[in-house]
Order: C-alpha cells, then sequence, then structure tokens
C-alpha cells in the first residue's frame, strides 16, 4: 500500500498532470490534441492487456475482439433516437427505444465485454501456451464475422458512422487514472500476488492452493473490461465503427506496445503505448517525402514500418524483457537522488 508520502506526492502530481492537460486542451490543434487522446486510450488498452498477459501469464490475442465488442455496444445504446431511427432501421423495438448517456453506454459496453470474457473463459484458459494464443485469436475472428453478418443491427460490414464525438480528453485519461488505479490494486493484492505465482509457475502455484481457474478469469474479466471502455472511447473518438477496424493488426500492435514497454509492468505500459502511438507519426513523415537542409527526400512508402520493425527487433534482442521489464514507478527515486546529492556535497 501506498505511504502517506506516496499518497501526497501521488495527488500533488495528478493536479499537475490535470492542470497540464487543460492548458494542452486551450492551446494545441485538434490533430494534437487526438494525438494526445489516442495515447491515452492505448495506455488503457495496453496496460489492461498486461493484467492478463503479463502478470497472469496468460496470453491473449483476442483483446480486439473485446474493443469491438465495448464499442459497439456503447455506439448502439449512446446514439440519439432520431439518428437511430436513421442508420439503423432494422434494430429490435426494444433496442431501438433505447438511448442512454455516454457513461453509462461506457460501463455497459465494459460490462458485455466482460461478459464475453467470462463465456469463453471457462473453455479457453483450460489451455495454455501457444493453444491458448490460437483460441482467442478464433475468439477475435468470430467476433468480426458476428458483426459482420448482424447486418440488422450492426449494419454489417458498412459500419455504424455518424457516432456523436463525446470522447474528449478528460474521458480518456479520467479513464486510464481508473485504469491504472485498478489495475495496480489487483496486482498488489492477494489475487495479483496469486497471479504471479501462477505466470512463474501454474503447477507450484496449484500445489499451494491458488485457484487457477478463477485467478486467469479474473484478469481476462477485468482486462477485457476495460478493452471493451477504450474500444467504446475509440470509436466516439474517431465517430464511426466498423469490423476492419478490429482485425488481427490491431491486437498484434497492441502486444507490440507491450512488449516493448514490458508486459511485467504497469509503468511498461504506459510507456509502450506512448512511444509506439507517437513514433509511427514521427516517422509517417517520410512516407510523403520530406527536405532536409535544402536536400529533398522523396516519399518512401513503408519506410516507417521497416524502420518500426528493425527497432523491435532490437528491442527484443537488447532488452527480451522491455524498455522497463519489470520495473515500477515509485515515489522511492526522490529519496535516492537526495541521497547522492548529500553524498555529492560531503564528498
Amino acid at each position: 500500500m501506498l505511504s502517506r508520502r506516496d499518497k501526497l506526492y501521488t495527488g500533488i502530481a495528478l493536479i499537475i498532470f490535470l492542470g497540464l492537460l487543460g492548458i494542452l486542451n486551450n492551446t494545441l490543434s485538434g490533430y494534437h490534441m487526438r494525438l494526445i487522446n489516442l495515447i491515452g486510450i492505448n495506455i488503457i488498452l495496453v496496460v489492461s492487456l498486461n493484467l492478463t498477459n503479463g502478470f497472469c501469464g496468460v496470453f491473449s490475442l483476442g483483446h480486439a475482439g473485446f474493443m469491438a465488442v465495448g464499442a459497439y455496444v456503447s455506439a448502439i445504446l449512446a446514439l440519439p433516437l432520431t439518428k437511430k431511427a436513421l442508420v439503423l432501421p432494422e434494430l429490435p423495438t426494444w433496442l431501438g427505444s433505447i438511448e442512454v448517456n455516454f457513461l453509462l453506454s461506457l460501463i455497459i459496453g465494459g460490462l458485455v465485454a466482460a461478459f464475453f470474457a467470462l463465456l469463453i473463459g471457462y473453455p479457453v484458459l483450460r489451455l495454455s501456451g501457444h493453444y491458448l494464443a490460437v483460441a482467442t485469436l478464433g475468439f477475435l475472428i468470430i467476433i468480426q464475422v458476428l458483426i459482420t453478418q448482424l447486418s440488422h443491427i450492426t449494419r454489417g460490414a458498412r459500419g455504424i458512422n455518424g457516432l456523436i464525438s463525446y470522447t474528449n480528453v478528460w474521458w480518456v485519461w479520467g479513464t486510464v487514472i481508473v485504469t491504472i488505479y485498478a489495475v495496480w490494486r489487483i496486482v498488489n493484492s492477494s489475487y495479483g500476488r496469486g497471479m504471479l505465482a501462477i505466470r512463474e509457475d501454474d503447477l507450484a502455484a496449484e500445489s499451494l492452493g491458488i485457484n487457477l481457474t478463477s485467478h486467469k478469469l479474473l484478469a481476462f474479466c477485468v482486462g477485457a473490461f476495460f478493452a471493451g471502455v477504450g474500444g467504446a472511447l475509440w470509436g466516439h473518438l474517431i465517430t464511426v465503427v466498423n469490423p476492419l477496424s478490429f482485425d488481427s493488426n490491431r491486437t498484434f500492435n497492441l502486444v507490440v506496445m507491450s512488449v516493448v514497454g514490458g508486459m511485467g509492468s504497469i509503468t511498461g505500459g504506459v510507456i509502450g503505448a506512448t512511444l509506439m502511438t507517437i513514433v509511427p507519426e514521427l516517422l509517417r513523415n517520410l512516407e510523403v517525402g520530406i527536405t532536409i537542409f535544402g536536400m529533398s527526400i522523396p516519399p518512401l512508402y513503408g519506410l516507417s514500418q521497416i524502420i518500426l520493425a528493425g527497432a523491435l527487433i532490437l528491442v527484443i534482442f537488447f532488452r527480451p524483457h522491455g524498455l522497463v521489464g519489470n520495473w515500477e514507478f515509485n515515489w522511492n527515486f526522490l529519496k535516492k537522488s537526495k541521497n547522492i546529492s548529500k553524498t555529492t556535497q560531503n564528498l
């Protein structure tokens, strides 16, 4: 648990951070604020994925499927009735007459995603290793097929467009804070210690009386809940949801973010999501050509993907546990820095 000093420092840091967000929201362009919001959404997704893949050792590739469930549920529920009648005229009567506020649609979207996780969790979590990864990838494919085929509810491959742009910096980063706090509390609880034991050696953990099924299901369902919320936030930021937005590439990108930062760390999830959201945007200029010191470089299509792939290989080679590994941020570094400065003064 946090000490009194740590709680004080955390509260001050949050106030400063929220104040900085307010300043950026009033000064930066729409493009830059969308990028900041995308960073926040990716942090939600990667930190929740780390709870499943990193802390519990349940390697799931179905995170984008839970995103899709949350995004579509929230989109349908939060759509105004007048627009819903035009965009989704074939909805069942009971569903077509429901309109809820954005917060409630986020919660319901996350709960429905968690329900799907609970539904597939019992049979799927009996598997391990690459068998489990393939099974969860199969869930993602099933979700995509269902979304495409249930055209009277989801509009099929056309997707649902014209969503209200509810997502803003406060919704996103408020959810980031809730996600990080929830995952931190779970990891530092008795259930969290059980998850870490399962990750290290599930047979040894079971021999000590740890219920593998309940611990894995908790991690799986909580991760799915926040994935559903993240998907809903993403949908109302882009203002359109369609099946192609939640394909296997989306899952692999989240896994890459997790691997780069460090799968066994909340801090690693934050750093990995931030870097892997900003760097591709910076490299995108290479795709259209740039001018450096008066020398024009022609468009180099695909170069950014090559650079990112090379960087990923280097990270895996030199830092196999990610840039952060299992290290977590704490306020003790201030104490260490004070001790170092005192030692330097004495010398």
